[in-house]
């Protein structure tokens, strides 16, 4: 059967499809497509349930959950790190702070209280409002303007003066500074030290209309190929690259390891404790309408 399966175009995603696309390992009775399309793309076709399997937010997957359930290999987790806030000035948001960025103390819970404030308010370029990197700021500080952005855009739309700062996710948490901007703070370093949990961004969910028999055979093809390219680590990097947005081998090979790691090989205890906690958090804050009690395959 054919299985269209969704992903975004960015090279931790491109770097686990290795085997599949080019055919390394036997995918069983599964001819797979591909769909590489931006995650806030994924995620709306995630709500009418257009593929079978896809790339989605854990934040959209809220949204979802009736349908799809998550498959344990394929997650993307930071652990202590994540999406950042990038903006024009140093330290914008606490005039006493100098340097590069927000010191670690200024996430401790006396300090952490003046990023919020002054967060407060600001207009903020976002990828989206369904991916997890919205959720986790809106956990962070509710109250602010949005203005939203394709991803691969907000480095150069905060460069350009249009928002006061951005929300960025892929590669652009790596190479903000080409753009002569700095991080003012990193969501996965605040979430860590508020749960002393990884923060889970992107998962991979299936259709539950295949019935548990195909949804399991189909996540063991999944978790092959990503263990392939872990033990073929140089030449699924060559061909994730190009997914990279003109990124360095070197960016490359270190975003990779960020967000293609144990995690991603079998999301575990800590890994599912994570996407439960955050729903949870996003449910009591009365982000999320509903009480989500997430499904893993």
């Amino acid at each position: 059967m054919t299985i269209r399966f969704g992903h975004s175009p960015d090279p931790d995603d491109a770097f686990m499809f290795y085997a599949i696309a080019k055919n390394k390992i036997d995918t069983k009775e599964f001819r797979i497509a591909h769909v590489v399309e931006d995650i806030e793309s994924l995620n709306q076709r995630a709500l009418k349930a257009e593929l079978e399997v896809t790339a989605v937010s854990v934040h959209a997957y809220a949204y979802i959950h009736h349908q799809y359930a998550i498959l344990r290999s394929g997650a993307s987790i930071g652990d202590q790190y994540g999406p950042i806030i990038v903006s024009r000035e140093s330290s914008p948001l606490v005039g006493e702070e100098k340097g590069g960025g927000v010191p670690p103390s200024l996430l401790s819970p006396v300090k952490g209280e003046g990023v919020k404030h002054s967060l407060r308010g600001k207009t903020i370029a976002v990828p989206g409002m369904l991916t997890t990197a919205f959720l986790a700021l809106k956990l962070f500080e509710p109250e602010f303007r949005y203005v939203i952005v394709p991803f691969d855009q907000i480095l150069d739309f905060v460069k350009s003066g249009k928002a006061d700062c951005g929300l960025v996710i892929h590669e652009g948490q790596l190479t903000y500074q080409e753009h002569g901007l700095h991080k003012i703070l990193d969501l996965g370093e605040w979430w860590w030290r508020q749960t002393g949990l990884p923060l889970p961004l992107g998962v991979d969910v299936i259709q539950k209309s295949l019935g548990l028999e195909k949804m399991k055979s189909f996540s063991q093809v999944f978790k092959d190929s990503i263990l392939y390219s872990l033990g073929h680590r140089k030449e699924a990097l060559y061909y994730a690259l190009p997914y990279g947005r003109g990124i360095s081998e070197e960016t490359g090979d270190q975003f990779v390891g960020m967000y293609v790691n144990d995690y991603t090989v079998d999301l575990g205890q800590n890994g599912e404790e994570s996407i439960r906690e955050l729903l949870k958090r996003g449910y009591e804050q009365k982000i999320l309408s509903e009480k989500v009690t997430p499904e893993f395959i």
